[in-house]
C-alpha cells in the first residue's frame, strides 16, 4: 500500500505535489496546534485548586477567575483557529487567489490600467485581499472583545470606539502597506540579478524608519501620550536610567484604559534618543481604572466605559521601577540588537531564497496561475506557503531564545537590587492580567515567550534569599 501511494504520488505533475504538500503541511500545523491546545485545556479544567507552591502568591478566588478567563479564552482560539484553518483551505481548493487577481485586473481595467501596469493590479489585489481578511475576522473581533474580554472585565471599548478605532486601523494600515508594496515590487522589477540585496535593503530601511515614527506619528493616532508628570517616579527613572547609562530623553504614559484594562510598559527609538512607554493601567497612581469619575466627567466615561467595579491594583511606584529595571535589561544585554539582527539574517535569507525560486513557473502553477507570474503572487506563494516548514521551526527557536533573554532581563534587575520589588510586580500583574500559572509543559515549551511565573519567581526569590 505504501510503495502504491509512493507511486502515485510521483506520478503526480510537480503543481500538484507542490499544492497538495501545502495543503498538508498546513493541516499538520494545525492539528499539532490544536493538540497542544488541548492539554493545555485540560490542565485549565482540572487545575481547579491553588497548587500548594502558589499558596503564598494567589488567593483561591483569583485563581479561579484566572481558570475560567484563561479556559474561554482557549475555548474560543480553538473555533477561531478551526474557522481560520478551513477558510485558508477553501480558498485555496476552490482557485480564491487567481480568482482575487483576475478581478483585481477587472478593476484596475476600469480604472484604464491594463495588463501591463502589473503593480496597479498587485495593489488593488492587496486591498481587496486585506479588505476581506477585515470582513471575515470582524465577528470572531467583536466576539473576543465584547463577550470574553467584557465577560472577565477587561473591555473599556463601547462598539462605537471599536468600530471608529477599526476603521482607522484599516486605513493607516492601507497607507503604509501599498506604498511600500508599490515600491518593493518595483526594486524587484528593475533590480536586475541582484534584486534581493536591494529589495533586503529597502525593508530594513522602511522596518528602522517605521520603528522610529511609530510611537511619535502612529501610536497617538489611537492613544493619548501624556509626559510622565514631574515628580518622584519620573526621578526615580531618570536615575536609574542615567546609573545603567541609558540615553533616556522622555517618559511617556499612555492611556491604554480607554480600550483595555491589561498593563505594558516599553521603550523606543535609536542611539541617544530613547523614551520610555508606561501604560496607565500599569501605575497604580494613574490607572483611570483606580478612580472615581468626577462629575461632569460623563461624555468621556461614556466612551471609554471605565469599569470601576473591577479595579485593577496596578503598581507601586518601587514595582513600576523594577519593571523597567527589567525592560531596560534588554537593552543593556543587548536583545534589541541581537533580534533586530537575526531578523535581518532571517530576512536576507529569504529574500535570497526567493530570487532562487521565483523563475520556477511550477510553484505559480500550483496555486492556478499557469499564464503569468505576477511578482506578488511570488511573494505570497513562496513567504507564506513554501516557506512555511522553515518559519515553524524559526519561530519556535525565537521563543526558546526569547525566554532566555527574560531570565536574563529579570537576573539584571536583581543586580541593580530590584529582586524583591520584581518579584510582587509579577504577582500584581499576573493577576491584574488573570494570567493561570500552571501550565502544559509541551504547551508551555512550544509557546511562551516569557518563561513562567513559577520559574521566574524561584529565580528571583534565590536572588533575594542571597
Amino acid at each position: 500500500a505504501m510503495a502504491l501511494s509512493g507511486d502515485l504520488w510521483a506520478e503526480l505533475p510537480a503543481e500538484r505535489r507542490i499544492f497538495c504538500s501545502v495543503l498538508l503541511f498546513s493541516w499538520a500545523v494545525y492539528l499539532w496546534e490544536a493538540f497542544l491546545a488541548h492539554r493545555q485545556r485540560r490542565v485549565y479544567r482540572t487545575t481547579t485548586h491553588v497548587p500548594q507552591e502558589l499558596g503564598q502568591i494567589m488567593d483561591s478566588e483569583t485563581f479561579e477567575k484566572s481558570r475560567l478567563y484563561q479556559l474561554d479564552k482557549s475555548t474560543f482560539s480553538f473555533w477561531s483557529g478551526l474557522y481560520s484553518e478551513v477558510e485558508g483551505t477553501m480558498i485555496l481548493l476552490c482557485g480564491g487567489i487567481p480568482f482575487l487577481w483576475k478581478l483585481s485586473g477587472q478593476i484596475s481595467g476600469r480604472a484604464g490600467f491594463g495588463p501591463e501596469y502589473e503593480i496597479v493590479q498587485s495593489l488593488v489585489f492587496l486591498l481587496l485581499a486585506t479588505l476581506f481578511s477585515a470582513v471575515t475576522g470582524l465577528p470572531w473581533s467583536l466576539y473576543n472583545t465584547f463577550v470574553i474580554e467584557e465577560k472577565h472585565g477587561f473591555n473599556q471599548q463601547t462598539l462605537g470606539f471599536f468600530f471608529k478605532d477599526a476603521v482607522k486601523k484599516f486605513v493607516v494600515t492601507q497607507c503604509i502597506l501599498l506604498p511600500v508594496t508599490s515600491l518593493l515590487l518595483y526594486i524587484i522589477k528593475i533590480g536586475g540579478d541582484y534584486f534581493f540585496i536591494y529589495a533586503w535593503l529597502f525593508t530594513l530601511v522602511v522596518s528602522l524608519v517605521l520603528v522610529t515614527i511609530y510611537a511619535d506619528y502612529i501610536a497617538p493616532l489611537f492613544d493619548k501620550f501624556i509626559p510622565l508628570p514631574e515628580g518622584e517616579l519620573k526621578q526615580q527613572i531618570e536615575t536609574m536610567a542615567k546609573s545603567i547609562d541609558f540615553p533616556l530623553t522622555k517618559v511617556y504614559v499612555v492611556e491604554g484604559s480607554k480600550r483595555s484594562s491589561h498593563s505594558n510598559a516599553y521603550f523606543y527609538g535609536f542611539f541617544k534618543n530613547k523614551r520610555i512607554v508606561l501604560f496607565d493601567t500599569l501605575l497604580e497612581d494613574y490607572s483611570a481604572l483606580n478612580k472615581e469619575p468626577a462629575e461632569g466627567e460623563d461624555g468621556e466615561n461614556e466612551e471609554t466605559k471605565s469599569k470601576t467595579k473591577n479595579k485593577k491594583q496596578g503598581c507601586k511606584n518601587e514595582e513600576v521601577l523594577a519593571v523597567l529595571g527589567h525592560e531596560l535589561g534588554h537593552w543593556k544585554l543587548g536583545h534589541t540588537v541581537k533580534n533586530i539582527i537575526i531578523s535581518q539574517m532571517n530576512s536576507f535569507l529569504c529574500f535570497f531564497l526567493f530570487a532562487v525560486l521565483i523563475g520556477q513557473k511550477e510553484l505559480f502553477a500550483a496555486f492556478g496561475f499557469y499564464d503569468t507570474q505576477p511578482t506578488l503572487i511570488g511573494l505570497m506563494i513562496i513567504f507564506q506557503f513554501i516557506f512555511s516548514p522553515y518559519n515553524e521551526v524559526l519561530s519556535f527557536c525565537l521563543t526558546v531564545l526569547s525566554r532566555r533573554f527574560e531570565f536574563q532581563a529579570d537576573a539584571f534587575a536583581k543586580e541593580l537590587g530590584k529582586a524583591k520589588d520584581l518579584y510582587s510586580a509579577l504577582i500584581k500583574l499576573n493577576k491584574d492580567n488573570l494570567g493561570f500559572p500552571v501550565s502544559d509543559w509541551i504547551f508551555s515549551m512550544w509557546h511562551y515567550s516569557h518563561p513562567p511565573l513559577l520559574e521566574r519567581l524561584q529565580a528571583l526569590k534565590d536572588a533575594k534569599q542571597e
